[in-house]
């Protein structure tokens, strides 16, 4: 079966927005579906910063999300998922309790207070404004949403460091689309898996090229070292596949074969990689077959969130490297 990219805008039910304050550095995106949809998800990194994973678990009673959202701000910035919660009561969307109706909105959270402003956070303002920029179909990557102030390459610290950003791919084949929204902000090195190509991590001393941050590793062992210790890759997997908790739990889990193939070293206990899966379930297909196309995804994705990023803040980007 043949399978072709698609924009992430075809999955039907679901919107995507992003907002961002730029001179802070800092931003975050929604991931909303006011039907509701089928979660998972699947927290591998040492360090993580998330809401609601536990009612995502497969034994617990909610069975439906509304929102995911990803943010900057380290802790501080779970505080957008408040602002999504009031936008989505505000249109009667949620979970009914028989008093009223909650959104269930969960979230992850990447540490970017080196850059920019560490003062200023995603926040209630901005999450809501997210929303709002999803209902108007406003949706770009690179330097934008969660991405704003996102980097790559820190095990030296944040001045040999390189910028990323937010990525989003989608795939279909057949009537099974599954798509991809990830913001980069990895410890490690970032690799194209269809070329094998670095491109973007560890700068050398004079910023003209990457080198390896696991050989600086290994190097370092046995040494004293004061490890950039705030990272994260966060993202959310986006399929009309039919699931249940805890199959859309188990493509959590595959999706982070993507981390591994486009990330290296990856789950550090410097990351709090998190993935989230939302099903809306109209198409009823084998669990596995949205795995190995989320795995697709997700590595496309990073890719894209480096190769669209700006360089900001002080730090170079892919674009840049290609000048040398």
């Amino acid at each position: 079966m043949s399978i072709r990219e698609i924009d992430i805008k075809e999955i039907e039910g679901i919107k995507v927005g992003n907002a961002e304050n730029v001179e802070a550095g800092t931003g975050c995106t929604v991931v909303i579906c006011e039907e509701g949809a089928t979660p998972g998800v699947d927290v591998r990194g040492g360090a993580p910063g998330t809401r609601e994973t536990d009612l995502i678990r497969s034994e617990n009673l909610v069975e439906k999300i509304h929102a995911v959202v990803l943010a900057g701000g380290s802790a501080f910035g779970l505080d957008a998922a408040s602002g999504v919660m009031r936008y989505l009561e505000e249109k009667g969307i949620g979970f009914d309790t028989g008093v009223l109706k909650i959104p269930i909105v969960a979230s992850a959270i990447l540490f970017d207070l080196a850059v920019g402003n560490p003062y200023i956070r995603p926040d209630f303002e901005m999450g809501y404004k997210a929303c709002v920029n999803a209902e108007k179909g406003e949706f770009t990557y690179g330097n934008k949403g969660a991405g704003t102030g996102a980097s790559v390459g820190k095990f030296l610290g944040i001045k040999r460091a390189m910028k990323s950003g937010l990525g989003c791919y989608a795939l279909q084949a057949g009537e099974l689309k599954v798509g991809a929204v990830v913001a980069v902000n990895a410890l490690g090195d970032v690799f194209d898996p269809e070329t094998g190509e670095v491109i973007a991590g560890l700068l050398d001393e004079k910023g003209e090229k990457i080198i390896s941050t696991e050989e600086a590793i290994i190097e370092n062992i046995g040494r004293e070292k004061s490890v950039f210790r705030n990272n994260t890759t966060i993202g959310v997997v986006i399929t009309n596949a039919m699931l249940s908790k805890a199959e859309a739990n188990k493509v959590a889990s595959m999706a982070h074969d993507g981390y591994a193939r486009a990330i290296k070293p990856v789950h550090t206990m410097f990351d709090g990689d998190t993935i989230f899966v939302m099903a809306t379930g109209k198409v009823k297909v084998d669990p596995t077959s949205v795995g190995v196309l989320a795995v697709k995804a997700v590595e496309r994705a990073i890719v894209r969130a480096v190769k669209e990023a700006e360089s900001a803040y002080g730090l170079k980007s892919y674009k840049d490297l290609k000048k040398f």
